[in-house]
C-alpha cells in the first residue's frame, strides 16, 4: 500500500429521495452533507437518490458533491406490509442500497439525517469495515438483542463484511425496521470478528430511540460532547408533525432560526453551518 494510502476510500455516499414526500431538500440534509464536507473532508461526496433533490439547500450544496440515480429495490417494493410500516419501507430501500453502494465503491456512508461533530478517527480509515453499536433493539418476538446500527458504515471496496451483510439481507429481510439490518449486523460481526472493526456506541451514535435521548439531541442543552464523532438524528421518530409520541420537535420547525435561537445540542453543533443570512 502506498504511503498515506488506506484501506477504506476517503469518500462518502448518502442516499436521498426514496421517501413519498415531496418537498425541497431541507436544512438538516444540507447540514448532514455541509457537516461532512468540512469536518469529515472526504475526498468526494456521492449522494445516490431516487427521487431529485431540488431546492435552495440542494442548489448550495450541489456544487460540492455528485449525483447518481438509484432504483427501487424490487423485494421492497413487492413486500406486504402493513398501513403503518409502509410509510417507511423508503428506509430498507436505502437499507439495500447502501450496501450495494459500499460494496461496490468502498467508503463511508451515512444516513442524511446525520450531523458530524468532528472527523473520522484516523485509524477507521484503514480498517477493513468499520460499524457502531447502538442501543439494544427489540425484535419481532419482543427479545432485547445487540444492534449494531447501519446509518453509519465504513468499508473496503468489496469488504467481506457488506457482501456477506448484503447477501444475508435477501434470505433475513422480513418487512420489520431492524432483522435484516442493525440485527443482522450485530449477528455477522461475530461470525466474522476480524472483517469488521466494531466502534463503542458513543462514537457514532451516543443518543438513544428513545424520548430521553432524543430531548437530550433536539431539546436539552449539550453536555460533554467528547468522544462524539457524529450524531444520528433517528428523524422518523419525530419529522412529522403528528409523530409526538417522542418527541414534540418535528421537521419543519426547524429552520435557519430554530438553529441560530436554540440550545439543543443539534442546535449547538451545527450553528457554526449555517448559511449566512440571506433576504426573502
Amino acid at each position: 500500500m502506498a504511503s498515506g494510502q488506506t484501506t477504506i476510500p476517503r469518500i462518502a455516499h448518502f442516499v436521498y429521495g426514496l421517501a413519498p414526500r415531496e418537498e425541497p431538500f431541507h436544512l438538516v440534509h444540507y447540514l448532514a452533507l455541509a457537516s461532512c464536507l468540512e469536518r469529515v473532508a472526504p475526498e468526494e461526496i456521492h449522494v445516490h437518490c431516487g427521487r431529485l433533490p431540488y431546492g435552495f439547500y440542494w442548489d448550495l450544496i450541489r456544487p460540492h458533491v455528485q449525483l447518481h440515480r438509484v432504483d427501487p429495490i424490487a423485494q421492497v417494493s413487492d413486500f406486504a406490509y402493513d398501513p403503518f410500516t409502509e410509510r417507511y419501507s423508503y428506509a430498507h430501500h436505502a437499507d439495500f442500497i447502501r450496501l450495494d453502494v459500499l460494496a461496490r465503491h468502498g467508503g463511508l456512508y451515512a444516513d442524511i439525517d446525520t450531523l458530524f461533530l468532528t472527523a473520522i478517527p484516523e485509524r477507521c480509515w484503514s480498517e477493513r469495515a468499520v460499524i457502531g453499536r447502538e442501543a439494544h433493539a427489540t425484535n419481532e418476538n419482543g427479545q432485547r438483542r445487540p444492534s449494531f446500527s447501519n446509518a453509519l458504515v465504513m468499508s473496503e471496496p468489496g469488504g467481506e463484511f457488506v457482501q456477506a451483510w448484503r447477501e444475508r439481507t435477501v434470505t433475513t429481510f422480513d418487512g420489520s425496521w431492524a432483522e435484516h439490518s442493525c440485527l443482522l449486523a450485530a449477528r455477522l460481526a461475530g461470525e466474522l470478528p476480524d472483517a469488521v472493526s466494531v466502534e463503542d456506541k458513543r462514537a457514532f451514535h451516543a443518543f438513544e430511540p428513545t424520548p430521553e435521548g432524543l430531548r437530550a439531541l433536539m431539546v436539552e442543552a449539550p453536555g460533554d460532547l467528547s468522544g462524539i464523532v457524529s450524531v444520528h438524528l433517528m428523524a422518523h421518530l419525530w419529522w412529522e408533525e403528528w409523530r409526538t409520541e417522542f418527541l414534540e420537535v418535528h421537521g419543519h420547525m426547524i429552520d435557519e432560526h430554530w438553529l441560530r435561537e436554540s440550545e439543543a445540542t443539534y442546535a449547538v453543533a451545527a450553528r457554526g453551518l449555517v448559511p449566512e443570512h440571506r433576504e426573502f
